[in-house]
C-alpha cells in the first residue's frame, strides 16, 4: 500500500476535527451536516437515498449501506464482518485521490548556469594578481641591477645594432621584406585576425580539445614570432648577419 504522506494526514486530520464540533451539536440535522462539511446537495441526496435503501435492506443481511463519515467523508457501511467495503488495511475508508510530489510545486528561483559576475568574482582575482606581480617586479628591481649599457655615442653606432628583444622580430622581417610589409602589412593583419577569432570560433567550451580552430590560430601566432625573435636576437652578428653563436659567439644584450 502506497504511504500517505505526513501532511495529508495533518490535513485531513484537522478536517475531520474541524467538521465534528458542528455535527455533534446539531446532531442527526441534515441542513447542519451540510453546512459543516459543505456536502454538495446531490451528494447528500445519494446519501440518503442510499441509508434509505440499505436500512430497508439489512433485516435481510448481507446489504450494504452508505453512512456519512465525519470530516464530509462517504464511508460504507459495514457488512456482516464489520468492515466496510472498499475498505484498506485496518479498515480505513479513506480514498488518496492523487499524491502529489513536494518537488513539482516548489517555484525554482534561479536556473543553475556555469557563469559568474564581473565583479566582485573575476576583479578581485585579477586585482590580487597584478598586486603580486607589482610586488614581486618591485622587489625584484631592488635587489638586481638593471643590465643597463654604457651611455650612446652618437659618434660610434654599435655594431651590430639590435632594436630590444621584443622588437627584434619586426627586425627580421625588415631583413627579409619592404618596410611597409613588414612593418605594418604583416603585424596588422595578424592583429586583425586575433581580433576576429572570438567571432570566428564561437565554441563556449573550455577545453582544449574542443578548441582545436583557436588553439591552433594562438600557436601559430606565437610560434611565429617566436622563431623570428630568437633568430634576431641569438643568430643575427655584425652587420646584422646570419651567425652560429656556437661558433662565432652572441652578439645579444638585453
Amino acid at each position: 500500500m502506497t504511504e500517505i504522506p505526513e501532511h495529508l494526514l495533518k490535513r485531513a486530520q484537522a478536517a475531520k476535527e474541524k467538521a465534528s464540533g458542528p455535527a455533534e451539536s446539531a446532531g442527526s440535522d441534515a441542513g447542519a451536516a451540510a453546512s459543516a462539511s459543505r456536502i454538495p446537495e446531490h451528494l447528500l441526496e445519494r446519501s440518503r437515498a442510499a441509508k434509505a435503501g440499505g436500512s430497508a435492506q439489512e433485516s435481510g443481511g448481507g446489504a450494504v449501506a452508505v453512512a456519512d463519515a465525519p470530516g464530509g467523508l462517504i464511508a460504507a457501511a459495514p457488512l456482516a464482518g464489520g468492515v466496510p467495503m472498499g475498505a484498506g488495511p485496518g479498515g480505513n475508508t479513506q480514498r488518496l485521490l492523487t499524491v502529489v510530489k513536494s518537488g513539482s510545486i516548489q517555484e525554482v528561483k534561479a536556473t543553475p548556469v556555469d557563469k559568474v559576475h564581473t565583479w566582485p568574482h573575476l576583479l578581485a582575482a585579477e586585482f590580487v594578481a597584478s598586486l603580486a606581480c607589482l610586488t614581486f617586479v618591485f622587489l625584484f628591481s631592488i635587489w638586481v641591477n638593471a643590465p643597463l649599457l654604457e651611455l650612446a655615442n652618437s659618434n660610434a653606432t654599435p655594431n651590430p645594432s639590435k632594436a630590444p628583444w621584443y622588437f627584434l622580430g619586426l627586425q627580421e622581417l625588415l631583413t627579409m621584406f619592404h618596410p611597409m610589409i613588414a612593418g605594418v602589412t604583416i603585424p596588422g593583419v595578424a592583429l586583425i585576425v586575433l581580433i576576429f577569432a572570438p567571432y570566428i570560433d564561437k565554441n563556449p567550451s573550455n577545453k582544449p580539445e574542443d578548441r582545436k580552430f583557436a588553439t591552433s590560430l594562438m600557436t601559430v601566432h606565437l610560434m611565429f614570432w617566436a622563431v623570428f625573435t630568437i633568430i634576431g636576437s641569438f643568430f643575427r652578428g655584425p652587420g646584422f648577419n646570419f651567425v652560429l653563436p656556437w661558433v662565432d659567439g652572441m652578439f645579444f644584450h638585453l
